[in-house]
C-alpha cells in the first residue's frame, strides 16, 4: 500500500502526516469550489445533472423504507453540502433543510435559491453549535465528507445526537482500497495507489471498514448502496484513465449514461442491484444508511 498511509485499527487507511486544522479550513474556504477542484466542475452537462438526481432518488427510496413516520415537517441537515443539490432535492419535497459548509461558493454557483439554508464556517465548530443548541434532524446527510475530515470517528460520534428518534444518517464515501483497485494494482494495470489524494482525501474506506467504523461509533448500518464501478475501465488498455488521462472524460461520460439507464428501471430493482454491488465491495462510491444505537 502507499507509504503515505497507515491502517487504523478499525480497518480504514489514513494519511500519516495530516494537515493542520487551520491549513485544511483555508484550503476549502479559499480554493476548493472556486477553482473547480475535486469532483466539482464549473459546469455540468444535462446527463450529469440527471445522474445527480438519479442518485438522490435512489437514496430517497431507501429513506422511505427506513425512516419512521413524522407528524411535523421533516428536517434535513446536510453536513458539507457542497453545491446544494441535496438541499434543493429535499426542499422540493417539502422538507425543512439546513446546510453546513466551509464555503458558500458551491451553493451560490449551482443552487443559489438554497443560500438562505446555508451556514458557512469550520465544520466541527458548526456541528458543536448545533449540538449545544439541542437541534435534531430526521436525516443527517454527509456526501463525500467523511474522507476529508481530520477525525472521522469524532465526526460520526458528534452526529449521533443530531439524529432525531427514528431518523437516519446517510454517509457517502469513495470506495477506496477496494477489491477492484487492489486487483488493478496487482495486475499492474496501474503503477500505484492512484486514489490516494491528500489534502482532499485524508481517510480511505471500503465497504467493510465503513460498516465497522459506523458500528464502533454508535451506529447500525441498515443498508448500503454501491454505484457504478468505473474502476473496471482500468482493466482495458483503451479505457485505462489512469495510464491515459485523455480517456478519463469518456470513462466518466459512459459511467453517467449507464447509471442513468439503470435508474430508468423499477426503483425496487435498482435498489436491490446497488445493494448487491455494495455487498460485493463494488462501486466507485458507497453510501451507508445509519441508525443510532443505544451505546458507543
Amino acid at each position: 500500500m502507499d507509504p503515505r498511509l497507515r491502517m487504523h485499527p478499525l480497518g480504514y487507511w489514513e494519511i500519516e502526516n495530516k494537515p493542520t486544522p487551520e491549513d485544511l479550513q483555508k484550503y476549502y474556504a479559499e480554493k476548493y469550489y472556486q477553482e473547480g477542484r475535486g469532483s466539482y466542475e464549473l459546469e455540468y452537462s444535462n446527463d450529469e445533472l440527471s445522474y445527480f438526481n438519479a442518485k438522490l432518488e435512489q437514496r430517497w427510496a431507501v429513506l422511505e423504507r427506513y425512516l419512521s413516520p413524522v407528524t411535523k415537517k421533516p428536517r434535513l441537515l446536510d453536513v458539507g453540502c457542497g453545491e446544494g443539490y441535496a438541499l434543493a432535492f429535499f426542499r422540493e419535497r417539502g422538507w425543512s433543510v439546513k446546510g453546513l459548509d466551509f464555503s458558500s461558493a458551491g451553493v451560490a454557483s449551482k443552487n443559489s435559491a438554497c443560500l438562505d439554508a446555508l451556514v458557512t464556517g469550520e465544520i466541527f465548530a458548526l456541528l458543536k453549535a448545533e449540538v449545544e443548541a439541542g437541534k435534531a434532524y430526521d436525516v443527517v446527510w454527509l456526501q463525500n465528507v467523511l474522507e476529508h475530515v481530520l477525525d472521522p470517528l469524532d465526526l460520526l460520534r458528534s452526529l449521533r445526537t443530531l439524529v432525531a428518534p427514528g431518523g437516519l444518517a446517510v454517509v457517502t464515501v469513495p470506495n477506496d482500497c477496494s477489491i477492484t483497485q487492489r486487483a488493478a494494482l496487482a495486475a499492474q494495470h496501474v503503477d500505484g495507489a492512484f486514489w490516494v489524494a491528500p489534502p482532499d482525501h485524508l481517510t480511505y474506506f471500503d465497504h467493510h471498514s465503513l460498516a465497522n467504523t459506523a458500528n464502533q461509533t454508535g451506529w447500525q448500518c441498515v443498508e448500503m448502496l454501491g454505484d457504478f464501478p468505473v474502476d473496471w475501465f482500468l482493466f482495458h488498455p483503451a479505457s485505462n484513465y489512469v495510464r491515459d488521462q485523455s480517456v478519463g472524460k469518456a470513462a466518466h461520460k459512459a459511467r453517467v449514461q449507464i447509471e442513468n439507464l439503470i435508474n430508468e428501471q423499477p426503483i425496487d430493482d435498482v435498489i436491490q442491484f446497488w445493494s448487491a454491488a455494495a455487498k460485493l465491495g463494488l462501486g466507485r462510491g458507497i453510501t451507508a444508511f445509519l441508525r443510532p444505537t443505544g451505546s458507543m
